[in-house]
């Protein structure tokens, strides 16, 4: 092998190892900031994908934003749900219940019987539906759809969200009820839902 060959091979490869390291070295970009769906959803999509016995709740904003960090939007609404277990096999959808879950109750058979005290309160939910790689979270199919049960928040807000060594995006909620004046937020962890107060540990 020439001089200038090899020369020429050993500058490539010290290129490709320099690319590498830099490539190591920086940081995912953070997710996108959420935005408003547009046009806004309305029940009929609702219908389509959980069933009649879920309707939009009035005034809670709607968002879309990349919850589970795979680069495709996904929608979050506030709702409210009459019977989320009769129709979670008909429409292909998981019940979770983060916020009892955390609070040491993980039967969401039973959890999904609880009942607020406050009329206004009974059957709050979120519905998140994970959007596929064709058509997002409007497609027919979506990738994954969640109903979120016993959710307490008096308000709702989608944004960034450190987790141990990366920036995903959580829905944080100021909540009513037995949390009032309390903060806290629901994340995807990689394979579910999870609740946490704010200012405790997320490891």
């Amino acid at each position: 092998m020439s001089s200038s060959k090899f020369l020429l091979l050993s500058v490539f490869a010290l290129s490709l190892s320099v690319a590498a390291v830099a490539q190591k070295k920086q940081p995912p970009p953070p997710p996108a900031h959420a935005k408003s769906p547009s046009p806004a959803v309305t029940d009929e999509l609702i219908h389509k994908q959980f069933g009649d016995n879920c309707s939009l709740l009035p005034g809670p904003p709607q968002f879309v934003a990349d919850m589970d960090d795979d680069g495709i939007e996904d929608l979050v609404v506030a709702a409210r749900c009459k019977n989320p277990m009769a129709d979670k096999d008909e429409y292909s959808f998981v019940v979770a219940d983060p916020y009892d879950s955390f609070l040491g109750y993980s039967d969401v058979k039973v959890t999904s019987t609880f009942a607020s005290d406050e009329p206004d309160r009974r059957g709050v939910s979120l519905l998140i539906i994970h959007g596929d790689e064709k058509d997002g979270w409007r497609a027919e199919k979506p990738k994954a759809k969640f109903l979120l049960i016993n959710m307490p928040f008096k308000t709702l807000t989608v944004k960034r969200l450190a987790l141990k060594k990366k920036t995903i995006l959580g829905v944080y909620m100021e909540e009513k009820g037995e949390g009032e004046n309390m903060s806290s937020v629901i994340f995807w962890d990689g394979k579910k839902y999870r609740y946490q107060t704010l200012g405790s540990t997320l490891e």
